[in-house]
């Protein structure tokens, strides 16, 4: 199965306009719609080799870019934290008539989805949770010195770096954040940094969306996580240094309907780039039980 390339995921691209700002995202497929959320500082091209592989009359696959990141333009004075993300996604949902999800979720993509189905409990079937927040563990001690850039106005800089050095990229961000660094091809670099230091206004949205990853946005949630119905699996990379093991067995015993916690011995943060098959398998399981 090959993975969508960026010229083909810019191509299906769209847009909804609403009261955030207009929000970008991809609709593929038919079915029951699957909604999958990325992490930072990725966009949804993150989900290309799952979608490419469950975008058909299996489900319907809904990617949207988190406002503050990728290709989606907020509105110049809108709060770009957890909570109001998880919002704007209620929004976008309701803009495309869908009432009901199965979330696939990454990274800071995975606390806006512990916050929508505690908002929303309803319109969430099930959960597949990959390495992400928690809210013991949320943000994470490694992503603070990345927070700090951003106080001081030198992240979307720093970022900048990448387009011009590729190599800078996948020594650091990318040795950081994936098994096999190489990974990040050119397109790749190019598709998810482009947007993020395109113009001024989104140089700033880039930095404030990780400014509103402080205070904790998870901060007493546990107590309505543990009342949840909504069926959940783990599957964690576990060379991963931001999250640990422990955060995967935290959610695990945290969500009464947990289906258990599957490990990818070599994954880092951003393991579901590498290892998309292993996404569609353990999505299908979950909604199979669900079924």
């Amino acid at each position: 199965m090959r993975d969508l390339t960026a010229a083909e995921y810019r191509a299906a691209r769209r847009y909804a306009e609403l009261r955030f700002g207009r929000i970008a995202y991809i609709d593929k497929g038919a079915g029951t719609v699957a909604l999958f959320l990325h992490g930072a500082p990725l966009n949804s091209f993150q989900w290309r080799g799952a979608i490419a592989r469950l975008a058909s009359a299996q489900r319907r696959c809904i990617a949207p870019d988190f406002m503050g990141l990728g290709y989606s333009e907020p509105l110049p004075d809108q709060q770009l934290d957890a909570a109001a993300q998880a919002e704007m996604l209620a929004a976008l949902l309701d803009h495309l008539r869908i009432q009901q999800v199965d979330i696939v979720a990454s990274d800071s993509g995975g606390a806006v989805a512990q916050l929508f189905a505690a908002a929303h409990p309803e319109r969430v079937r099930t959960m597949l949770l990959t390495n992400c927040d928690v809210e013991p563990d949320s943000p994470p001690a490694p992503v603070m010195p990345v927070i700090e850039l951003a106080r001081t106005g030198k992240l979307a800089d720093s970022t900048a770096a990448w387009l011009t050095d590729r190599a800078l990229c996948r020594s650091t961000f990318g040795q950081a954040v994936f098994h096999d660094p190489a990974r990040l091809a050119d397109d790749t670099i190019d598709y998810y940094v482009t947007p993020l230091v395109s113009t001024p206004v989104r140089r700033k949205q880039y930095e404030d969306f990780h400014l509103a990853l402080v205070p904790n946005p998870l901060a007493g949630l546990e107590a309505k996580l543990k009342r949840s119905a909504v069926p959940v699996r783990i599957v964690w990379g576990a060379a991963d240094t931001i999250f640990p093991l422990k955060d995967a067995q935290y959610l695990d015993r945290t969500f009464p309907t947990s289906r258990g916690i599957r490990t990818v011995p070599e994954g880092k943060l951003f393991w579901q780039e590498e290892y998309p098959a292993i996404i569609a398998e353990e999505a299908r399981k979950l909604w199979a039980a669900r079924a």
